[in-house]
């Protein structure tokens, strides 16, 4: 059996962050590991203010000095709500078995408005995606799948599919309301993956994509059958299973670990947020990313933060 990753737990959380104080040396430690650094020009001479803890000043800024904290530069900064509390709405997304909406947030902290949950999830959805970018190496599965949204405040000529000319033509279809969004991913087994929001499935769509994620050197590239796959070949050691022949595995080529992340990804869509908007659907895709790419790290509350 396959040895369980130890997260932070409730427990492990409150025994961690007591206090405002520990949640900022932990905030500070994990964003400088190597010292203090000015956030405007990196100069790592500073000093910490006296009458102010977590507190810096930078005199090569300018004449009169760069005071700054600890917050300045993250997504923290300017925030009426304690860090603790942002500390709990991370530990409560990352730790969640699918995935959490903003309206359970809001139930649990008691904060005075929906807006608020929403605006931070979102937040740190947008940090979660800030992470340092890198080709995907290894036997790779390319895969695209079609993302229930919302297209009720759109006008009807903006909806794509039958009746609307919205962007992607016939690759975004509508029904009662509701804009089926194409995401495309490259994943790599027992590794990463890379997930995007894209308009449309065309050839130059999905190779253009491919191009930016995928390393050339990777021993073979894995998709299905679709057209807009066809010239991959001509860059990539492209292999393919056509599964209107029924061929789902020949060999080692095959699309099943990228089709199980859809999975995952559909039932944390379906099952907690039931249908997205097209416009926050990257920022969902940031967080299965990022929860993809540290399911076997012990401190992905850690590196959370650090890409906040």
């Amino acid at each position: 059996m396959k040895k369980q990753i130890h997260q932070i737990t409730i427990a492990d959380f409150e025994k961690k962050f007591p206090n405002e104080l520990a949640c900022r040396t932990y905030l500070q430690e994990n964003r400088w590991p190597n010292g203090i650094a000015c956030p405007r020009c990196e100069n790592v001479n500073v000093y910490e203010l006296s009458i102010k803890e977590h507190h810096w000043q930078c005199a090569a800024c300018s004449d009169n000095g760069y005071r700054f904290s600890v917050l300045v530069g993250t997504i923290f900064e300017n925030t009426n709500k304690r860090l603790r509390d942002w500390f709990r709405v991370m530990h409560m997304m990352l730790s969640s078995e699918k995935a959490i909406s903003a309206l359970q947030i809001y139930r649990v902290m008691g904060f005075g408005s929906y807006n608020t949950a929403h605006l931070m999830c979102s937040k740190i959805r947008i940090a979660l995606g800030n992470e340092e970018f890198k080709q995907l190496v290894g036997v790779v599965e390319v895969d695209e799948t079609l993302i229930s949204g919302k297209i009720n405040n759109k006008l009807k000529d903006k909806r794509g599919g039958p009746g609307g000319t919205g962007s992607g033509g016939s690759q975004r279809r509508s029904h009662g309301g509701n804009e089926k969004i194409i995401v495309t991913s490259a994943l790599c087994r027992k590794g990463n993956v890379v997930a995007r929001v894209v308009d449309n499935v065309s050839r130059a769509t999905l190779t253009a994509f491919v191009r930016k994620g995928v390393s050339h050197k990777v021993p073979v590239l894995c998709a299905d059958a679709w057209t807009s796959y066809s010239k991959l070949g001509v860059e990539y050691p492209h292999a393919f299973v056509d599964h209107y022949k029924g061929e789902y595995v020949v060999g080692a080529v095959h699309t099943n670990t990228v089709e199980g992340l859809w999975s995952i990804v559909k039932c944390g869509i379906i099952g907690t947020f039931h249908k997205v908007s097209a416009n926050y659907l990257p920022l969902y895709a940031n967080e299965f990313e990022f929860r993809y790419n540290h399911r076997n790290n012990q401190d992905i509350f850690g590196a959370a933060i650090r890409a906040c």
